[in-house]
């Protein structure tokens, strides 16, 4: 009797893992990015990346955190979401601006020359300021960085520039 119930407290035990990892929640609890808001292109024109975002390895690794987007200097750039001035200044040799949003996100933009002010309330389509020169994008590029609860996440995502990942069958039978 004993060996039977716990087989079937087992199987129970099993049946609830399952569902907790697979069942209608599963999906918000797993990072699914269903729950990330869409956001507006900041420039006009086409959308150009110069430089992806490179994810890093580890917290203090190399990488790329947000992406190079093809501009012009003195392109104008529009918020691409509500949000709330952050911070403008300067960091080491380029202008830049953060912009608080909406669900922990956090938007810099660099270099970019504004008259905007920390407190400063914008709005989605808002003129922010005109791409400028200096760190480390090309001349008239606009490096846009977005952190989401501190993490930095691939900005594309937030313009629903990126596919599915799909896994595909590694080998044809022999």
């Amino acid at each position: 009797m004993r060996i039977l119930l716990r087989a079937v407290s087992g199987s129970a035990i099993a049946v609830l893992v399952v569902l907790a990892l697979y069942g209608p929640d599963a999906s918000a609890a797993s990072g699914d990015t269903a729950d990330i808001p869409r956001w507006r292109w900041p420039l006009a024109g086409s959308r150009e990346v110069v430089e992806p975002f490179r994810a890093p390895a580890h917290e203090y690794g190399a990488g790329h955190r947000g992406v190079d987007l093809g501009a012009s200097i003195h392109a104008a750039v529009t918020a691409p979401a509500d949000g709330t001035v952050a911070f403008r200044g300067t960091v080491v040799d380029r202008p830049l601006l953060t912009i608080e949003h909406a669900d922990g996100l956090v938007s810099t933009f660099e270099p970019l020359r504004t008259t905007l002010d920390p407190g400063d309330a914008v709005s989605v389509g808002q003129e922010i300021g005109l791409v400028d020169a200096g760190g480390h994008t090309a001349a008239g590029a606009l490096h846009l960085g977005v952190r989401r609860d501190g993490v930095y996440i691939n900005p594309m995502l937030l313009f629903g520039d990126l596919p599915r990942a799909v896994l595909l069958p590694c080998c044809e039978p022999l």
